[in-house]
């Protein structure tokens, strides 16, 4: 099980006080956060790409760098870095290739009836005013992506004023980072 191969080699991790390297304290040393997609090719690659080292940002991940609703997780999660952990800024980073670009919500449901779910949990879902295109639906354009989630964050009633907010899109196979929009 891949689980057990994770823990027993934390145990050699602590053991080895291989943690020490990364010892720092909870407030980002570039007072950032990045909001960007929990896409695999970029767990190192977007790091190394901006030169971002362990502790210098607070790291928020979804599907697809999307915020669809001014208090869904993400935008507390950016609120509660402004205010308690200090940060200044936000950049929010798409990516070319995305997979949520790709999203079809009715395959997915599908998908989910395949892998056991009950027809009547997802009807029951949706009677209850849950809807599947709004919440699995993806995007056309990772540009626009990124300025909806952008927009979302700006004109937050919550935000202050002084705290920016950016946009870049990053190809995952080169590293290449383009601005989509910034604030100065």
């Amino acid at each position: 099980m891949r689980l057990d191969e994770m823990l027993e080699f934390n145990e050699q991790f602590v053991a080895g006080k291989e943690y020490e390297q990364y010892t720092t304290d909870s407030i980002p040393n570039k007072r950032m956060v990045v909001f960007t997609c929990m896409e695999s090719r970029l767990v190192e690659l977007l790091p190394k790409a901006l030169n971002i080292q362990n502790g210098d940002v607070k790291m928020l991940k979804n599907a697809g760098a999307i915020i669809r609703k001014p208090f869904d997780s993400i935008a507390k999660s950016i609120l509660v870095a402004v205010y308690a952990l200090k940060a200044e800024e936000v950049t929010v980073i798409g990516h070319h290739d995305c997979g949520m670009s790709r999203i079809d919500p009715d395959a997915l449901t599908e998908e989910m009836i395949e892998k056991g779910i009950k027809e009547d949990v997802i009807q029951n879902l949706k009677s209850a005013g849950i809807d599947f295109h709004q919440e699995f639906h993806g995007f056309e354009t990772v540009e626009e992506s990124v300025m909806q989630s952008v927009n979302i964050i700006r004109n937050h009633p919550l935000l202050p004023d002084y705290v920016k907010v950016h946009g870049l899109v990053i190809d995952p196979a080169t590293g290449k980072v383009d601005v989509v929009t910034r604030e100065d």
